[in-house]
């Protein structure tokens, strides 16, 4: 049997005449003519058309496109049946249809009949879902509030810490009283339960917070042993001390004073007495 060899035109086939511009290459090596990208966009729509949907007792009539999704005919259908679209169940032929299917490819055509019910577990996932949403935005608002409070009493930590640090003295109901408010803020975020961003979001303003209650608690006891040696200035004691020194060198020059004019007189004294004891000899005789 006779070996038929293909030459290499047959393995290249020459595009049919008409220009290059309208043939292709499939990466099988198939030559198929080119398509037009604009293709779908300048194709003429297929006609609306109109299915029957029921719900309850009630039948509801949508114009839709037959190339639309299950989802999309779902939508529409919230405005007429008062279901929420993730809330039904579509079922056509008496089979549940996912929302991602497209009517015509399961066979769809105009007047065609279908049944919609409440969805009973998705709408308690949606509701589940609803609360943890509005769990986390009333966690973020509360968290945002406490942040801006905490920013207010920065402030006063800071202005206090300044007073104290210079040797001033500041009354310790204002210092209980911003520990107070700084606690009062800590039990707000210790009552946030949350997972996520918002959680952690919590805890950088709890660290925060504590931070300042322990600044506090420092200039506290830094503030009460400033009030226990008297409660006065560096400057304030420094005039005490050299006051104090000025009264005992006061002192002691009077009591110098005092002794220098003293001291003649002892001595006059003293002479007086010896001389009267001279004139006026005592003698201790013996008498028979």
């Amino acid at each position: 049997m006779m070996r038929t060899e293909v030459s290499s035109v047959d393995r290249n086939p020459v595009p049919p005449a008409g220009g290059e511009n309208e043939w292709e290459v499939r990466p099988g090596g198939m030559l198929v003519q080119k398509r037009d990208p604009d293709e779908e966009t300048n194709r003429i729509p297929p006609p609306m058309i109109r299915v029957r949907v029921k719900y309850g007792l009630v039948f509801h009539e949508i114009n839709i496109n037959p190339r639309a999704t299950f989802g999309e005919l779902k939508k529409m259908l919230s405005g007429p049946t008062g279901l929420h679209h993730e809330d039904q169940k579509l079922m056509y032929k008496d089979k549940v249809r996912d929302s991602k299917s497209y009517l015509d490819v399961v066979g769809v055509k105009d007047r065609s009949k279908m049944v919609v019910v409440e969805d009973p577990i998705s709408q308690e996932r949606r509701l589940l879902e609803m609360r943890k949403n509005a769990k986390m935005e009333k966690a973020a608002k509360c968290i945002s509030d406490v942040s801006f409070e905490v920013d207010r009493l920065a402030g006063q930590v800071s202005a206090i810490e300044s007073v104290i640090s210079r040797g001033g003295k500041v009354a310790e109901k204002t210092l209980l009283n911003v520990i107070e408010l700084l606690m009062n803020q800590l039990l707000k975020l210790d009552g946030i339960t949350v997972d996520g961003d918002v959680n952690m979001q919590g805890k950088i303003q709890i660290k925060r917070v504590q931070g300042y209650v322990e600044t506090l608690d420092a200039l506290k006891l830094k503030n009460s042993t400033e009030n226990t040696n008297g409660g006065v200035s560096p400057q304030s004691r420094r005039t005490v001390v050299a006051h104090r020194q000025h009264e005992a060198v006061r002192a002691t020059t009077e009591w110098e004073i005092f002794d220098s004019l003293a001291a003649p007189r002892s001595t006059t004294k003293t002479t007086t007495t010896s001389t009267s004891n001279t004139m006026n000899p005592i003698f201790n005789w013996d008498l028979i």
